[in-house]
């Protein structure tokens, strides 16, 4: 079993790699909302 010492640094990503994650999650909100939308007004002007 391993133990940490208080002044051992932490294991977190890099932060170009939490950038890159935090941009992904909004992807991930933004997609399907653009997906309903599209579909919403595909519906509403079905003549376009």
């Amino acid at each position: 079993m391993e133990f940490m010492l208080w002044s051992d640094p932490r294991d977190e990503p890099p932060k170009e790699m939490r950038a890159t994650l935090a941009m992904l999650r909004r992807l991930y909100w933004l997609l399907p909302v653009v997906v309903i939308a599209s579909v919403v007004l595909a519906n509403v002007r079905p003549d376009a």
